[in-house]
Formats: structure tokens, C-alpha cells, sequence
């Protein structure tokens, strides 16, 4: 039993020590819903899934070797909003990052954001080609742009600021795009991914970055062993949270972190002692005070 145990922690190690496996890094599972354009055609769909697909799942985009089971998981919603030209998209994404947490069966939300301009031009059998330093169109951008913030999200979970060398790929993507093409890549939008992307490299939102290694690899991968250390080490992260607002308030990766997190942390603290969830409601309620009521089910039990 205890190999079995160690075996099953080795593959939840973080990537940076995987061994040599002909594997990319990331699995994403894309889904496009057309619902919006009634009259689009099914093959035209079928070519813009196979074709994003391909592009973030069948290339390298790190130094780094994966195996398949260490693969990050991700999904990807692309909602087809209108057609202003022939086979030019106005639409949205979710974009969905998670990874496994030691010792269970259950998946963490790394990131769940909603980009409300995710538009782009395809034609049917045209190749996506990538190349870190050339504009070459606004989907290859969003595409790659939103593989490195997936890898630099899953390695600053494993271990302290990671993901940075990601961040700084994503940054170069959005700023090659902005040059280019400037819609949604800018941060005049305090909810947009260029805004999003210049959280991630902010010096003021290091220590929440830093939080992030402390609330899943501490916290998340040590709960199942011991809930109760586990949970003052997420707790410890909230507490990072409040100081990281006082400098930058309304940061979108601070409201993403509670989009993705709200009903995790209700279950993990749901269970908690008396003091310590009076505590963790108060706080939570004063960070995310748009989900005041829900986290009232933690004091429920």
C-alpha cells in the first residue's frame, strides 16, 4: 500500500520533474457553440474544432517533458456570437484551467475566465501557425496567448512564481497583439485578458501569486492527509488576498481567483471549527461581497 501511495504522489509532482515522454503539456477539451449563427454548417464547425484543437494540444510548448497522465487538463467554450463577414467571428470564450489534487479524485480550478472579445477570422482548412515573435492572426494570439497562462497558472501551483517564464510569453504574445490588432489586448479594460496578463506580471500581485503555491500545494494537496492544517493554509492565502487589494483593488485576477474558488472554499470550510469559520465568512464576505449569501452555507453545518 505505501508504494502504492508514493507512486501515486510521484505523478502528481509538478512537470518541472517529469521524465522524457513524446506527450505535450497541455489536453485541452474545446467546444464551439454556434447556437447564435443558426444557418453555419456543420463541417465549417467540425474544421474550426479540429483546427484549435491541434493547435494547443499537438505542439510543444515548453522545454519541459509531460507524460500523458500529466498532461493539464483544460477547457475551452467558444460561443460564436455573429457573423460579420463570411468566416469572420464576433465571440466569447470561457477558458478553464484545472489539475489534480493529491491523495483524491478531485480536480482544483486553477482559472475559470471569461473573455467577452474573443474574436477572430478562420477560413475552413487554413493552418494555424505560431510563432512567438510575429503577429500572424488573432485566433494563433488568443490560442497561444491563453496556452501559456494555462502553464504558468498549473506551475505557480506547484511551486513559487513557476509559471513565471509563461507569464512573460503570454505578456510578449499580448503586447505582439496589440500592436496588431489592439481589441481586448489593451488595459484600459480592467476585465480584459490584457489586464489579466498584466496582473500576472505585476510586482504588487506577486505575494498572491506566491499565495497560490501556499493554498494548493500546502493546502489543496495536504487536505485529504490533514484537513485542518490545510485549511489555515488557504485561509493564509485569503489573508494575502486582503493586503493585495489594499494596493491594487478590483484586480481581475483577484475576482477570477474567487469566480473559480467560491464553491471549493464553502466545502472546505464548511467542516471547520466554530472560530475559524466566523473568521473565514467575515473575510470571505469582505472580499467577495457579490457572494455574501452563498457563503453563508458554511456556517449551515
Amino acid at each position: 500500500m505505501k508504494a502504492i501511495f508514493i507512486l501515486f504522489g510521484f505523478l502528481l509532482i509538478s512537470p518541472l520533474l517529469a521524465t522524457k515522454s513524446s506527450a505535450q503539456e497541455l489536453i485541452f477539451y474545446v467546444n464551439i457553440d454556434a447556437s447564435q449563427i443558426p444557418d453555419m454548417q456543420t463541417f465549417v464547425i467540425d474544421d474550426m474544432k479540429s483546427t484549435i484543437t491541434n493547435l494547443l494540444n499537438n505542439r510543444n510548448w515548453t522545454e519541459d517533458e509531460f507524460k500523458p497522465e500529466e498532461r493539464i487538463k483544460c477547457n475551452l467554450v467558444i460561443s460564436l456570437v455573429s457573423l460579420p463577414t463570411q468566416y469572420t467571428y464576433t465571440a466569447t470564450a470561457q477558458v478553464q484551467v484545472s489539475r489534480p489534487v493529491y491523495g483524491s479524485t478531485y480536480e482544483t480550478t486553477l482559472l475559470n475566465y471569461f473573455d467577452k472579445q474573443f474574436n477572430f477570422e478562420l477560413t475552413p482548412g487554413q493552418p494555424l501557425n505560431y510563432n512567438e515573435n510575429i503577429f500572424s492572426s488573432r485566433l494563433t494570439s488568443l490560442l497561444s496567448f491563453y496556452a501559456y497562462v494555462a502553464l504558468s497558472v498549473d506551475y505557480d501551483s506547484f511551486g513559487k512564481l513557476s509559471g513565471s517564464k509563461y507569464t512573460e510569453r503570454a505578456l510578449n504574445i499580448a503586447n505582439i497583439a496589440k500592436e496588431s490588432v489592439g481589441e481586448g489586448w489593451g488595459t484600459s479594460d480592467p476585465n480584459n485578458r490584457g489586464a489579466l496578463i498584466e496582473n500576472l506580471n505585476s510586482q504588487q500581485l506577486i505575494p498572491f501569486r506566491e499565495g497560490n503555491y501556499t493554498y494548493h500545494r500546502k493546502g489543496m494537496d495536504s487536505y485529504y492527509i490533514d484537513p485542518i492544517g490545510a485549511r489555515e493554509f488557504i485561509y493564509a492565502q485569503l489573508e494575502t488576498i486582503k493586503e493585495v487589494s489594499k494596493v491594487k483593488p478590483y484586480a481581475v485576477l483577484l475576482r477570477t481567483f474567487f469566480f473559480s474558488k467560491k464553491d471549493e472554499m464553502i466545502n472546505i470550510f464548511k467542516d471547520a471549527n466554530p472560530a475559524l469559520k466566523e473568521k473565514v465568512v467575515t473575510l470571505l464576505r469582505e472580499l467577495d461581497p457579490t457572494n455574501t449569501e452563498k457563503y453563508q452555507a458554511i456556517m449551515k453545518n
